[in-house]
């Protein structure tokens, strides 16, 4: 299977190092495509460094921004994962439609819903997944992950596939199975993309507002107590929208905080970077959906004016990787 990852941060560098170390056969590719050329060179001298509490592996990755030599030589691509900030979601796939057909399967990796209507806003002809991982990773510097966290990967359709996407997803799942990967294909991927949701809203904020990790989070009382009540909000609406809740939503979110405990959100990363956050993909959708309903979200609505403010104090006005 011929898969491109597109962005090489924590998750991206993630999943990219996990297929690389895996057994592949003559018939598998694996490309990681970077918007930044400087990085993308220093990668491909260094490799991808894969790192846990026990072991560090290094893959070889091959790296690349040059597209029209790759869209000769490997177009189509069976698969394209966009393991990008949502904000820079319509640039990735505007500057990769070289290596885009129409029976290439676009698989969107994104935080928050503010991603789901990607189909109609680029009018891609093929019909996109969309995923859900808890994966726990962290970015050391460029190149260098820290699985810092197991977690579980959710894959599917929010629209019926023809049978050739359907067929080259299940391929994906069996790959990151075999890469040790704990994936699955899902019949109502909404749900696991509200359920991915809940616990950003809750982690993500407030790690970047109170410099935490994950598991630190629960021992400030007053940084847990509004993490319930910014994850009772988003459940509140999610119920509005008639979105199907399995598991309490708080609790799911606590587990999570415990289960990735020296894990630095990705919000917190993009504070110490001073770059751009996704709060408005994930605070700010469910903020837009309850007014929507009009069910209040005064927890959600503090937030994301926080986020904002310091945002705006390292004069962001416009992503920046």
């Amino acid at each position: 299977m011929r898969i491109a990852i597109v962005g090489p941060g924590a998750l991206g560098c993630l999943f990219a190092s996990l297929l690389s170390l895996k057994r592949q056969s003559d018939k598998d590719s694996l490309l990681l495509l970077d918007h930044n050329r400087e990085r993308a060179a220093l990668l491909n001298k260094q490799g991808i460094i894969y790192e846990t509490d026990s072991k560090q592996d290094r893959a070889m990755i091959p790296v690349s921004v040059e597209l029209e030599p790759l869209a000769l030589s490997l177009r189509p691509m069976d698969v394209v994962l966009f393991c990008v900030k949502s904000h820079d979601l319509q640039r990735c796939l505007q500057s990769y439609l070289p290596l885009l057909s129409p029976q290439t399967l676009l698989v969107f990796l994104q935080n928050g819903i503010g991603h789901l209507d990607i189909q109609g806003r680029l009018n891609v002809s093929s019909t996109p997944a969309f995923a859900s991982s808890s994966e726990g990773a962290t970015l050391l510097s460029p190149g260098h992950v820290l699985h810092a966290g197991r977690g579980r990967t959710h894959l599917g359709f929010l629209q019926s596939p023809v049978a050739l996407q359907q067929q080259q997803l299940e391929k994906l799942v069996l790959n990151l199975q075999e890469a040790g990967i704990e994936a699955s294909l899902s019949k109502d991927i909404r749900s696991h993309l509200w359920a991915k949701l809940f616990i950003n809203a809750g982690i993500n904020p407030l790690t970047a507002l109170y410099n935490r990790t994950n598991g630190q989070l629960l021992t400030s009382c007053a940084a847990r107590g509004r993490l319930k009540n910014i994850v009772r909000e988003a459940e509140a609406v999610a119920k509005g929208c008639k979105i199907t809740i399995n598991v309490d939503p708080v609790q799911a979110t606590i587990a999570v905080c415990k289960s990735t405990a020296r894990n630095i959100s990705s919000m917190l990363q993009d504070r110490r970077n001073k770059r751009l956050t996704e709060i408005d993909a994930i605070n700010g959708a469910v903020v837009r959906e309850g007014k929507r309903l009009g069910i209040a979200t005064p927890f959600n609505d503090e937030v994301v004016e926080q986020i904002k403010k310091m945002e705006n104090e390292y004069n962001l006005g416009t992503a920046t990787k």
